[in-house]
C-alpha cells in the first residue's frame, strides 16, 4: 500500500482507511463465524478486530520491527 500526502498521525490517509474498511469486514465476519458456531475463529476475528483498532487508534504500529519484539527465554521446548 502506498502512502499519500494528507498524513494522520504518521499514517496516509489511504492506508487509513484501509485499515478501517478491514475492521469493517472483520466486524461482519465475526457475526458470521458466530452463527456458524465456530468459537475459535470467533476469537482469532476478535483479535484482529482489536489489532486493527489499535493500528487506528494509534496505539500500534502498522509493523513488527525486529527489535521491537519480545525476546526468546531460549527454554528449551
Amino acid at each position: 500500500m502506498a502512502r499519500q500526502i494528507g498524513e494522520t498521525n504518521g499514517r496516509g490517509t489511504r492506508t487509513m482507511e484501509n485499515i478501517a474498511y478491514i475492521r469493517q469486514m472483520l466486524g461482519e465476519l465475526r457475526a458470521v463465524a458466530e452463527n456458524e458456531g465456530a468459537e475459535m475463529l470467533c476469537y482469532l476475528i476478535e483479535m484482529a478486530f482489536v489489532e486493527a483498532g489499535d493500528v487506528q487508534s494509534g496505539r500500534r504500529s502498522l509493523t513488527i520491527l525486529n527489535g521491537e519484539r519480545n525476546k526468546s527465554p531460549r527454554m528449551p521446548v
